[in-house]
């Protein structure tokens, strides 16, 4: 699969894309805008189902199922879907898939234990979701959650050195400053709250999956730059280290509880839904965010914290008053602002200087010399990480 772009180029479009240089100009603009358009609804659609089916399946009277398990199973169900995949690019040749697989995972047993440390803390991040939305409200939850984006950029300018701009740092204070009035919101009493609901044990849970979601990515990317391996690959990989952990995370906090009343104890339809939307969402939209850029993930985190506000008030009558709305306005407008493209900004600032210097005379380029470099959009994986699921980070 192609690597992720943050200019929205489809340059690196994998096999089965038709590439824009054989078709009209105008018929690919549309084709384009298309796929943008399908893009920014598959991210949109994921990022906010996912939060309000864990939500209502917490939330459904009757028995509760364990989360240890619906965590174990989607690490199952993503694993043999990539296994599948993998299967298929061999063209269904099993002695091939064979051959691949002992080189991958066990000749080069380094890097498929490099794989082991994300893999342990999403593990330990996705059990945490569970417990921060059984004790918050899904719209709550949904604007809390992006301080992701705060703790991925702090962890990149430490661990990888990268420098953020003005207007990045400016947009992360106002993230935090949102965070902390709808956490005050929260704190106050907006609206009703259920007897088992614990707002200070979703809030740390919530923090907690954030820092471990900002380190994970971070040092996923550290360590396998520059590494071979297609994004189903390390998909698998990173399934057979977490059904593992999974499970040993199972045996630890509700081991007894599970031996005693089944591992699928509780599961109606609703819960099947929230698994297989952990499962597959996040190689729905590894498959389709090549199409997007970072404003437009950007902008479909918005739209989600938005539909998700909206399904609250309707599905668990979520109160929204001026304090919430004013903070989730401020959540909306940093997510908004930081994933401005770096480059962007510079070619304007650029193009501002030279227009004041030289007037409205067009620059000409003294004869013998090559071009000035263009200024990319392209800002790595410090912008684009925070609005991703885990199975699009792997390069």
């Amino acid at each position: 699969m192609a690597a992720v772009g943050s200019g929205g180029s489809t340059a690196a479009a994998g096999p089965g894309v038709v590439s824009a240089g054989a078709l009209e100009p105008g018929t690919a603009s549309a084709a384009h805008r298309r796929l943008k358009y399908i893009s920014l609804a598959v991210l949109v659609v994921q990022n906010a189902s996912l939060i309000l089916s864990i939500r209502y399946a917490r939330t459904l009277p009757g028995d509760r199922f364990f989360a240890t398990t619906a965590v174990v199973m989607a690490e199952v169900l993503k694993g043999l879907t990539c296994l599948l995949l993998l299967f298929a690019q061999k063209r269904g040749n099993v002695k091939h898939l064979a051959l691949f697989l002992h080189d991958a995972v066990l000749v080069q047993y380094v890097d498929t234990l490099k794989l082991a440390v994300p893999s342990l803390i999403y593990t330990l991040q996705n059990n945490l979701q569970y417990v921060a939305i059984s004790n918050l409200p899904a719209a709550t939850f949904q604007v809390t959650y992006q301080l992701k984006i705060l703790t991925t950029a702090l962890f990149s300018v430490l661990m990888l050195n990268r420098s953020l701009s003005r207007l990045q740092w400016a947009s992360l204070l106002l993230l935090f400053t949102g965070v902390a009035i709808v956490q005050a919101q929260q704190a106050g009493g907006g609206g009703p709250r259920p007897l088992d609901q614990n707002p200070g044990a979703g809030l740390a849970a919530v923090v907690a999956s954030c820092l471990s979601s900002g380190f994970a990515g971070v040092y996923f990317e550290k360590i396998l730059k520059g590494s071979s391996g297609s994004v189903w690959l390390r998909n698998l990989q990173l399934g057979l280290f977490g059904t593992a952990l999974g499970l040993v995370g199972l045996w630890w906090a509700e081991g007894t509880a599970v031996a005693r009343r089944g591992f699928f104890f509780g599961y109606t339809p609703a819960v099947w839904g929230v698994v297989l939307n952990q499962a597959f969402g996040g190689l729905l939209v590894a498959v389709v965010v090549k199409y997007a850029d970072n404003i437009l993930k950007g902008f479909a985190t918005s739209l989600s914290i938005v539909l998700s506000t909206v399904a609250s008030i309707r599905l668990f009558g979520f109160h929204v008053d001026p304090l919430f709305a004013l903070g989730a306005g401020l959540v909306i407008g940093a997510v908004y602002l930081y994933s401005l493209p770096r480059g962007a900004a510079k070619a304007i600032a650029s193009t501002s200087a030279s227009t004041s210097t030289s007037g409205p005379c067009t620059h000409q380029q003294p004869p013998g010399q090559p071009p000035p470099p263009k200024l990319s959009s392209h800002r790595g994986d410090l912008s684009t990480e925070p609005f991703l699921p885990k199975s699009v980070l792997v390069k």
